[in-house]
């Protein structure tokens, strides 16, 4: 069975054994919440939302180290070609299919933190569970599109406020995206971006027909 581990900060692993590793936004050397070390990850694909350092990350470390694969906008695919990196170039609205089903890059209202970049969300179909990856994003009204082009298993936020949407904000995304089961991130890595994860359960859990579920860096879920 597959399983969704989370790694701080906005760092999530999918994975099940004999089958594809998704590594997201692999924020591990500095990220004072990561319960791993560098030379411990591994992957076959890494989804970078954006290419702010706590996004980005080490990003093109494990791929150099594992010989993953990175997929992201085009500007940051073609930063890892550069450095001669596998990598697949997408844009906002385009999907892919891939060996494990197929990833589309969603709109992030967001800084890109390249030149000419955009910042982005994923939605992935891991063998055939339906995961929606927000990156760092305000709350914006086409989330509701996003929740009704493709029927959500898992959506996972922001919650930490200040760089992106606050507790109250993510509770109304979630309305909008009408995931299964919601699963906060990118809050309380520092202070800046503190938040109570059971007042956001709570108020999801009243307000929304979705489930939220709270993992604790390197807490795992059976998708």
């Amino acid at each position: 069975m597959a399983e969704l581990t989370f790694l701080g900060h906005a760092m999530f692993r999918i994975s099940e054994e004999g089958k594809e590793t998704l590594l997201f936004d692999p924020f591990v050397s500095g990220n004072p919440l990561n319960p791993l070390k560098l030379e411990e990850i591994s992957a076959d694909y890494i989804l970078v939302s954006h290419g702010h350092f706590d996004h980005l990350g080490d990003a093109y470390k494990i791929a150099e180290n594992s010989g993953a694969t990175i997929i992201s906008t085009a500007e940051i695919a073609g930063q890892a070609g550069e450095k001669g990196l596998n990598n697949h170039a997408q844009h906002i609205g385009g999907r892919h299919h891939f060996s494990f089903g197929s990833v589309k890059l969603t709109l992030a209202f967001h800084g890109a933190g390249v030149p000419g970049g955009h910042a982005c969300g994923f939605v992935v179909d891991y063998y055939g569970k339906k995961i929606y990856f927000a990156g760092d994003t305000g709350l914006f009204g086409d989330l509701k599109l996003i929740g009704e082009l493709d029927a959500l298993d898992y959506a996972l936020l922001p919650i930490g406020d200040n760089f992106t949407m606050g507790i109250d904000d993510a509770v109304i995304a979630a309305s909008f995206l009408q995931a299964k089961t919601v699963i906060p991130y990118h809050y309380n890595t520092w202070p800046l971006i503190e938040a109570d994860p059971h007042e956001f359960k709570r108020k999801v859990e009243e307000k929304t027909g979705s489930k939220c579920l709270i993992l604790p860096p390197g807490g795992a879920h059976k998708l």
